[in-house]
């Protein structure tokens, strides 16, 4: 009984490992990580440049704020 359970095991392992293949195994994992890695690099080159943006506009209103300030004077 025991060798007959064993035998089930190897035989479901081995479909097991074959529909990991069939499906993209590996390669398929380092596939999807690498677009990951892409996107995450797309995605953190426009945050750096919205801050960017959002920071000279900053700037500008403080400068616009501090020209204002000084006319009055």
């Amino acid at each position: 009984m025991t060798v007959l359970a064993f035998i089930i095991a190897i035989v479901a392992l081995v479909i097991a490992v074959l529909a990991y293949q069939k499906a993209g195994g590996i390669r398929d994992l380092q596939e999807q990580a690498e677009a990951l890695r892409f996107v995450a690099d797309n995605l953190r080159e426009k945050t750096a440049d919205a801050l960017d943006k959002l920071e000279k506009t900053l700037r500008k209103s403080e400068e616009k704020k501090e020209a204002e300030g000084k006319a009055k004077k």
